[in-house]
Protein backbone atom coordinates (compact mmCIF):
# COMPACT_ATOMS: atom_id res chain seq x y z
CA UNK A 1 0.00 0.00 0.00
CA UNK A 2 1.24 3.87 -1.09
CA UNK A 3 2.95 5.86 2.33
CA UNK A 4 0.48 7.73 3.77
CA UNK A 5 1.61 11.26 4.27
CA UNK A 6 1.68 12.67 7.51
CA UNK A 7 -0.49 15.27 8.98
CA UNK A 8 2.47 16.76 11.29
CA UNK A 9 3.03 16.33 15.05
CA UNK A 10 0.15 14.02 16.97
CA UNK A 11 -1.09 15.79 19.97
CA UNK A 12 -0.60 13.19 23.25
CA UNK A 13 -3.49 11.98 25.13
CA UNK A 14 -3.04 15.27 27.74
CA UNK A 15 -3.43 17.75 24.96
CA UNK A 16 0.33 18.48 23.97
CA UNK A 17 2.68 17.47 21.68
CA UNK A 18 4.66 14.74 22.32
CA UNK A 19 8.08 14.87 23.07
CA UNK A 20 9.41 12.80 19.98
CA UNK A 21 7.47 15.61 17.80
CA UNK A 22 8.27 18.72 19.79
CA UNK A 23 10.35 21.29 17.95
CA UNK A 24 12.63 24.13 18.82
CA UNK A 25 11.32 27.09 16.28
CA UNK A 26 10.03 28.84 19.38
CA UNK A 27 12.51 30.28 21.97
CA UNK A 28 12.24 32.62 25.11
CA UNK A 29 10.78 36.49 24.60
CA UNK A 30 14.59 37.59 25.36
CA UNK A 31 15.24 35.93 21.86
CA UNK A 32 12.99 37.71 20.04
CA UNK A 33 14.09 40.29 17.39
CA UNK A 34 13.05 43.49 17.88
CA UNK A 35 13.27 45.65 15.10
CA UNK A 36 14.81 48.98 16.11
CA UNK A 37 12.89 52.09 16.20
CA UNK A 38 11.93 53.94 12.97
CA UNK A 39 12.37 57.47 12.49
CA UNK A 40 8.63 58.64 11.18
CA UNK A 41 9.96 61.90 9.90
CA UNK A 42 12.08 60.21 7.57
CA UNK A 43 8.82 58.07 6.24
CA UNK A 44 6.97 59.75 3.33
CA UNK A 45 3.91 59.77 4.82
CA UNK A 46 5.15 61.91 7.41
CA UNK A 47 4.07 65.57 7.34
CA UNK A 48 6.29 67.28 5.16
CA UNK A 49 6.83 70.01 8.28
CA UNK A 50 8.09 67.27 9.91
CA UNK A 51 10.70 66.47 7.62
CA UNK A 52 14.20 68.25 6.57
CA UNK A 53 13.90 70.48 3.33
CA UNK A 54 15.06 68.20 0.83
CA UNK A 55 17.77 70.97 -0.66
CA UNK A 56 21.20 71.63 -0.57
CA UNK A 57 22.34 74.16 1.32
CA UNK A 58 24.71 75.67 -0.70
CA UNK A 59 22.15 76.76 -2.48
CA UNK A 60 21.40 79.16 0.28
CA UNK A 61 22.65 82.72 0.26
CA UNK A 62 25.84 83.61 2.19
CA UNK A 63 24.53 86.87 3.39
CA UNK A 64 20.98 88.84 3.55
CA UNK A 65 18.46 89.35 2.02
CA UNK A 66 17.16 85.34 2.60
CA UNK A 67 14.53 85.31 0.45
CA UNK A 68 11.47 82.42 -0.67
CA UNK A 69 10.32 82.30 -4.17
CA UNK A 70 6.73 81.42 -3.54
CA UNK A 71 4.99 80.03 -6.56
CA UNK A 72 1.73 78.95 -7.47
CA UNK A 73 -0.45 81.74 -5.01
CA UNK A 74 -3.89 81.95 -5.19
CA UNK A 75 -4.67 85.34 -7.02
CA UNK A 76 -6.92 86.02 -3.75
CA UNK A 77 -3.62 85.76 -1.31
CA UNK A 78 -2.70 89.11 0.86
CA UNK A 79 0.55 89.70 2.75
CA UNK A 80 -1.48 88.77 6.10
CA UNK A 81 -2.05 84.73 4.93
CA UNK A 82 1.76 84.84 3.75
CA UNK A 83 2.75 85.72 6.64
CA UNK A 84 0.24 83.14 8.91
CA UNK A 85 1.38 81.15 6.13
CA UNK A 86 4.93 80.89 8.16
CA UNK A 87 4.19 81.65 11.09
CA UNK A 88 7.01 81.25 13.64
CA UNK A 89 9.67 82.19 11.07
CA UNK A 90 10.95 85.58 11.23
CA UNK A 91 10.25 87.19 8.11
CA UNK A 92 10.62 90.48 7.59
CA UNK A 93 8.98 91.60 4.02
CA UNK A 94 6.55 89.78 1.10
CA UNK A 95 6.57 91.13 -2.33
CA UNK A 96 3.44 90.11 -4.46
CA UNK A 97 3.89 91.34 -7.58
CA UNK A 98 0.66 92.61 -9.60
CA UNK A 99 -0.13 92.14 -13.36
CA UNK A 100 0.67 95.64 -15.16
CA UNK A 101 -2.49 96.33 -17.05
CA UNK A 102 -4.51 94.93 -14.01
CA UNK A 103 -3.10 96.33 -10.95
CA UNK A 104 -5.80 94.00 -8.68
CA UNK A 105 -4.94 91.31 -9.95
CA UNK A 106 -1.87 89.63 -8.53
CA UNK A 107 0.70 87.42 -10.90
CA UNK A 108 0.06 84.47 -8.54
CA UNK A 109 3.89 84.41 -7.59
CA UNK A 110 5.56 86.75 -4.69
CA UNK A 111 8.59 86.53 -2.41
CA UNK A 112 9.03 86.14 1.12
CA UNK A 113 12.09 87.96 2.91
CA UNK A 114 13.20 86.19 6.44
CA UNK A 115 15.60 87.92 9.01
CA UNK A 116 17.66 84.83 8.87
CA UNK A 117 18.83 81.47 7.35
CA UNK A 118 17.78 79.23 9.46
CA UNK A 119 14.09 80.95 8.85
CA UNK A 120 14.69 80.89 5.48
CA UNK A 121 15.32 77.00 5.63
CA UNK A 122 12.76 75.89 7.42
CA UNK A 123 10.34 77.93 5.20
CA UNK A 124 11.76 75.34 2.52
CA UNK A 125 10.32 72.39 4.14
CA UNK A 126 6.74 73.96 3.57
CA UNK A 127 7.16 73.80 -0.10
CA UNK A 128 3.72 71.70 -1.75
CA UNK A 129 1.82 72.63 1.42
CA UNK A 130 -1.64 73.94 1.06
CA UNK A 131 -2.23 77.47 0.81
CA UNK A 132 -5.67 78.58 0.10
CA UNK A 133 -6.89 75.94 -2.63
CA UNK A 134 -3.43 75.72 -3.87
CA UNK A 135 -0.21 73.10 -3.08
CA UNK A 136 2.69 76.14 -3.16
CA UNK A 137 5.70 76.07 -4.43
CA UNK A 138 8.42 77.45 -2.15
CA UNK A 139 12.05 77.60 -3.24
CA UNK A 140 15.06 79.91 -3.07
CA UNK A 141 14.81 83.01 -4.84
CA UNK A 142 17.23 83.73 -7.69
CA UNK A 143 19.98 85.52 -6.62
CA UNK A 144 19.44 88.69 -9.03
CA UNK A 145 15.41 88.47 -7.54
CA UNK A 146 17.30 88.54 -4.69
CA UNK A 147 19.06 92.10 -4.73
CA UNK A 148 15.38 94.19 -4.73
CA UNK A 149 16.67 96.24 -7.14
CA UNK A 150 13.61 98.38 -7.64
CA UNK A 151 11.35 96.65 -5.66
CA UNK A 152 8.56 98.84 -3.16
CA UNK A 153 8.79 96.34 -0.13
CA UNK A 154 5.95 98.12 1.40
CA UNK A 155 3.51 97.59 -1.17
Amino acid sequence: SPPVASLGPRPSLNGRLSPAASSTWHSNDDDIYRAPPIDRSLLPTAPRAAREPNIDRSRLPKSPPYTAFLGNLPYDVTEESIKDFFRGLNISAVRLPREPTNPERLKGFGYAEFEDIDSLFQALSLNEESLGNRRIRVDVADQAQDKGEGWDWEG
